[in-house]
């Protein structure tokens, strides 16, 4: 069965079981992204592991005084991209939206560049997904230690950020921070900020002599 959440005043999410549920708590990140949007250089959005595009499309819709950036969506999750689709749609942004249904790394051509990358992926070690049985395995396995898909957005982060631009990368706690930061470091990004908040931390990455 299909639901509805709603963020702020205007936009509708629709999800059902078969995805994870979008939790308004996440709006904490697409508060984060669209301050830091306000002062990007010229150029597109990258949301990975988007899900059902709630966290992408409330950073846009927040930017009210100005018409929405470009926002490339990329979900593994053929339900999820659907749903994600139909939210787009939904929320007038069909020309400022586009979706990629597939792996991070076949998702992105060479020489895309993006002001700013959001991604929230899976965090969970997969010996833990069993404490979470309502949500699906799909959107909460990050593998054996948690931080698989994490990399993988540190790659596309590396590889597509713009000179001057930031991510914001979501995981469970400090720790996971910890582990990553030197592999990103040797990827040439540097973490400018750490903010802790309800259920998580977020991490802003930045290149690693902007820092």
């Amino acid at each position: 069965m299909t639901r509805i959440v709603r963020f702020g005043p205007a936009l509708e999410i629709a999800y059902d079981d078969r995805v994870l549920e979008p939790r308004e708590w996440t709006a904490v990140q697409s508060g984060w992204a669209a301050e830091l949007l306000a002062d990007a250089p010229a150029g597109p959005v990258l949301e990975l592991c988007a899900g059902v595009g709630h966290i992408g499309l409330l950073a846009l819709t927040l930017k009210s005084a100005a018409p929405p950036r470009h926002l490339v969506a990329v979900d593994l999750n053929p339900v999820a991209c659907a749903f994600l689709r139909h939210n787009v749609r939904s929320a007038g942004l069909e020309d400022h939206v586009e979706v990629r249904e597939g792996a991070i790394e076949g998702s992105l051509r060479p020489a895309e560049r993006f002001a700013l990358v959001i991604a929230d992926p899976p965090w969970v070690e997969h010996s833990r997904i069993g404490d979470h049985p309502a949500d699906p395995a799909i959107a909460i396995d990050g593998g054996p230690d948690g931080l698989v898909i994490a990399r993988m957005c540190l790659r596309a982060t590396a590889a597509h950020l713009l000179p001057g631009g930031s991510a914001i990368l979501q995981l469970g706690n400090t720790g996971q921070v910890d582990v990553l930061e030197p592999e990103a470091d040797e990827l040439g990004l540097a973490v400018e900020e750490v903010r802790e908040y309800e259920r998580g931390v977020l991490a802003r990455l930045v290149e690693s002599h902007h820092a």
